[in-house]
């Protein structure tokens, strides 16, 4: 679509928004459609992030050619129900299309959807070089229509669900097919379509993420916490944050925003006037005053707590050290670092391909923190290349950017940091 083409607003699926299925009689009717029609899936699911502790679906969208559009309530059925299996199965029979898909797979897998062939069409586009790969601005630049976005961030647990939330929910897959295709054929075009189906069955492949070790640590502001005394509170308020949003199914930032969490722990708080004195700066409101008792005992406990039990300012988790340390602290890492970065730079431009996507910039750090050698200069591009898909590179990415590595981890000396370019005064231009 060209510049000068205004986009045509989407403002309802061209078979009219269907009813939510929320009973067994609707769920085999649609099986029944969906069964009828051809070609691949175009699934979505709404979550109530922001407002429930959970990460489950509230809403499962799917469209297929000449099979129809269809709203499944999966809060009627829940994690197990035969149909969700019937449903899976008939899914494995063709390609399931999602738009960002690691955010809503966990969600599906939790109800026995299980994809086994899929196509992402935000990872597609950013394989492809497209420049915004939003679901809206994808479809404006590829297919000349717009799509409102304003209930992206709605509470989708709510029942029942506002008609124009479902129609808003259902535009989501009305031509995630016709973009599939679009995409697909940009990424023929440009060789690059192998790439994406590797990335895809990778996605597919990846095990679900290891329980984090001290999620509290993750708190927002924790950058101004500068003693282990204060790292207890945090750590204690997070927990009893954490065990309440459980049992409640309630987000923990609707109970104590983190920004709260960190003030309590820079100035504890023992009484309802102190805790209301410190939270007034941040707009105290009402629902963090509901489970007060619950965080003064969780700050009486961490101030009673013996020395030896507070936190480490660090953990001893695999993380390296921050980036901006390299350059002083590890020249000897910094070196191969500052000259892998530069070539990946040119091979992402050569490729028209984000860096992130060309190779994880994480598996970059730690070929360069750790070689896979002795000794750098016996880091052949067979161990380097073993060693990068030991990280999780995939096998196309190894054959970009393997030997640039190989190249860079030989570096002694680091390429000189640019010098910022002083602003020209109108005067002087």
């Amino acid at each position: 679509m060209s510049e000068e083409t205004t986009a045509v607003p989407l403002l309802t699926p061209a078979g009219g928004t269907p009813p939510v299925i929320d009973s067994e009689t609707a769920f085999r009717n649609a099986l029944q459609q969906l069964a009828h029609g051809s070609g691949p899936f175009a699934v979505d699911a709404e979550r109530a992030s922001g407002f429930r502790y959970s990460a489950r679906a509230y809403l499962i969208q799917i469209k297929r050619t000449n099979g129809g559009l269809h709203l499944i309530d999966p809060i009627a059925f829940g994690p197990g129900h035969p149909l969700m299996f019937e449903l899976n199965d008939l899914l494995n029979t063709d390609e399931v299309i999602l738009h960002a898909s690691t955010q809503d797979l966990p969600c599906l897998r939790e109800l026995g959807i299980n994809p086994t062939r899929l196509f992402d069409t935000e990872l597609g586009g950013r394989i492809a070089g497209l420049a915004r790969v939003g679901l809206g601005p994808l479809l404006e630049s590829l297919m000349g229509v717009s799509l409102a976005k304003e209930h992206s961030a709605a509470d989708w647990s709510v029942r029942p669900l506002p008609q124009d939330w479902l129609t808003y929910a259902a535009l989501d897959v009305e031509l995630l097919v016709e973009l599939r295709d679009k995409i697909e054929a940009l990424l023929v075009d440009s060789k690059k379509d192998s790439w994406a189906q590797e990335e895809f069955a990778s996605i597919l492949l990846a095990p679900p993420p290891p329980p984090r070790v001290d999620p509290w640590r993750r708190t927002s502001g924790m950058h101004k916490i500068k003693r282990r005394d204060q790292l207890a509170i945090i750590r204690e308020l997070w927990i009893t944050r954490d065990e309440i949003a459980k049992s409640q199914d309630t987000a923990g930032g609707k109970l104590l925003n983190d920004s709260a969490i960190v003030e309590i722990a820079l100035n504890p708080v023992a009484t309802k006037k102190e805790f209301e004195k410190v939270l007034r700066p941040l707009g105290l409101r009402a629902r963090w005053l509901e489970n007060l008792k619950a965080w003064l005992d969780a700050v009486a406990r961490a101030v009673a707590l013996e020395e030896s039990k507070w936190p480490a300012l660090r953990t001893n988790a695999d993380t390296l050290p921050p980036i901006k340390l390299w350059r002083d602290k590890f020249p000897e890492k910094y070196a191969p670092l500052s000259h892998a970065r530069a070539r990946i730079e040119i091979i992402a431009e050569e490729n028209k391909i984000p860096i992130e996507n060309l190779i994880t910039p994480e598996i970059v750090r730690r070929m360069c923190w750790a070689p896979p050698a002795p000794s750098t200069s016996q880091a052949s591009p067979e161990i380097v290349r073993e060693h990068l898909l030991s990280l999780g590179a995939r096998k196309w990415q190894v054959e970009l950017v393997g030997a640039a590595i190989t190249a860079a981890l030989l570096e002694k000396e680091a390429l000189p940091t640019p010098e910022p370019v002083p602003e020209t005064t109108p005067e002087e231009a």
